[in-house]
């Protein structure tokens, strides 16, 4: 059983327009030396944020969370934390940004490793929002988010074929 019953898809204008609307807030509490993007899901808001902010610097803190769901289900489910690529330093001038914080398992693994470093995301759920300093957009603790990378255009029912059924 899964414990989202909430599904909140989220498109690429969706996503750049709430990653410039980061870069904002972030640009008015800077200078930063860098970025450093937590893979994969930080990947694609690293990258906007560095062009909006004119940020070259960029590195990766590596680490897998999220294991395969039951078989067919499409949701993934938080497994053990395996860090898989650190970065040196305490992370103070970076910009830690992640696409999301959930539970607060990773972000308070990242938090370990990155003490001075300003965490990012673009989403976050009440569980794991103490963890992070800035971020866009709060949803409840029981919604999936659909990240548009994760997604392909398909045929949709109509809800009124859905309810026929």
């Amino acid at each position: 059983m899964t414990p989202y019953s909430k599904d909140f898809p989220v498109s690429w204008e969706e996503l750049h327009r709430n990653a410039r609307a980061l870069s904002w807030r972030l640009l008015e509490q800077g200078p930063w030396k860098g970025i450093i993007a937590i893979t994969r899901g930080g990947l694609v808001p690293a990258a906007i944020l560095c062009r909006e902010m004119d940020i070259r610097l960029i590195d990766t803190i590596c680490i897998v969370s999220y294991g395969a769901g039951e078989k067919g289900d499409g949701v993934m489910k938080q497994g053990e934390l395996n860090v898989l690529k650190g970065v040196e330093g305490d992370g103070e001038g970076f910009i830690l940004i992640d696409d999301l914080v959930d539970t607060g398992r990773t972000a308070a693994k990242v938090r370990e490793m990155l003490p001075k470093a300003h965490f990012a995301t673009i989403y976050a759920k009440p569980a794991g929002k103490p963890l992070v300093d800035t971020f866009i957009t709060e949803v409840s603790q029981d919604t999936w988010i659909r990240f548009p990378w994760d997604m392909e255009y398909t045929f949709s029912t109509p809800l009124a074929d859905r309810q026929a059924k």
